[in-house]
């Protein structure tokens, strides 16, 4: 799977069914491991008005990835 096909999925929160946002970024060390998945969260006018909604996703924290969503655990 491409990090392209990973960022046209939702990203939802297994906890209480909150849709995230999406996939933007990837942080890869020098060896070329993915570190942890940057989420650009979802913007309301709550987020809007405070600070940059981005989260990181470690692999650790992703319980599943379907066809059309991603499954974390925050």
């Amino acid at each position: 799977m491409k990090l392209s096909d990973l960022q046209e999925k939702d990203i939802v929160n297994i906890n209480d069914g909150r849709k995230i946002g999406r996939i933007v970024d990837a942080e890869v060390d020098m060896v070329g491991k993915i570190n942890y998945l940057v989420v650009d969260e979802k913007r309301g006018l709550r987020t809007f008005l405070s600070s940059n909604g981005d989260i990181n996703i470690t692999f650790d924290k992703i319980k599943r990835i379907g066809t059309d969503v991603i499954l974390v655990d925050l």
